[in-house]
């Protein structure tokens, strides 16, 4: 590095003579190291915010409120759309519903055909149900499209028998419609004492088997159709015996839909 030459004091020129400069009492301060510097500032110069000169540089601190509350408000708006649309559809299935008034349809198990139990052999079973169903639309403005989809499964103590599905069609206004579907299983496999409890069941004319229904459908309220909608239908039947004779000693049948 370079050092610093700092001029020592020039000396007397001819004719001249040094003064002795007066003692004071006050002690002299200490001279700078070289190379350091000592600035000072007056107190009413010192600012707590940049100079008008500098106020730039600082310029993008002061943009970021502006961001916080534009965010506030975007969010604001969007919670305020949500409610208005969900107030607007509350309206219209207020609207669609005193319009039209519209009542669950109706399901019930008209009749059940059996084949292929052999409660005498250990082999697998391949059992058959041909099942009758009766759907009844009670509503005036309102009709009903099933639509491809569908499965129709029985059961007997939570062991599935067979499997089959309904056909497409649409139910008018004030319709009844009976339908029939086959459904068929096969290598059902039971146990002894499953086939025991069966066969003392049909000696006292009481089977007890268990339906479950489920479809995709479509509303029609005047020109428009919904969305799918999946009609739920658990039906708990009971027949006399396990043959293509067999009648439909008793049957409860409960509805749901899933909107979705």
């Amino acid at each position: 590095m370079t050092e610093r030459v700092h001029p020592g004091d020039s000396p007397p020129t001819s004719g001249e003579h040094s003064v002795p400069k007066p003692a004071t009492s006050s002690p002299e301060k200490p001279a700078p190291q070289p190379g350091t510097y000592v600035i000072q500032i007056p107190k009413d110069q010192i600012y707590r915010v940049p100079p008008p000169g500098n106020a730039h540089r600082y310029a993008h601190l002061s943009k970021r409120k502006p961001r916080r509350s534009t965010s506030r408000s975007c969010c604001c708006c969007l919670l305020t759309t949500i409610l208005a649309l969900l107030l607007a559809a509350a309206i219209a299935a207020a609207v669609i519903y005193f319009a039209f008034k519209p009542e669950s349809p109706n399901y019930s198990v008209e009749s059940v055909a059996i084949k292929g139990f052999n409660l005498t052999s250990p082999s697998p079973l391949s059992p058959e149900f041909d099942v009758t169903v009766r759907a009844h639309n009670p509503n005036d403005k309102i009709g009903i499209y099933y639509e491809k989809g569908s499965s129709v499964k029985v059961y007997y103590d939570d062991i599935n028998l067979c499997n089959g599905a309904l056909p497409a069609f649409f139910q008018p206004t004030n319709n009844v419609t009976l339908f029939k579907t086959a459904l068929k299983g096969s290598e059902i496999e039971l146990n002894n004492a499953v086939l025991g409890t069966l066969s003392d069941q049909q000696n006292k004319g009481a089977v007890p088997f268990s339906l479950k229904l489920r479809a995709p459908v479509k509303i029609k309220v005047g020109s428009i159709k919904t969305w799918k909608i999946t009609v739920k239908v658990t039906c708990k039947i009971t027949v006399d015996k396990l043959t293509a004779a067999s009648k439909v000693a008793s049957n409860d049948c409960d509805y749901g839909v899933d909107l979705w």
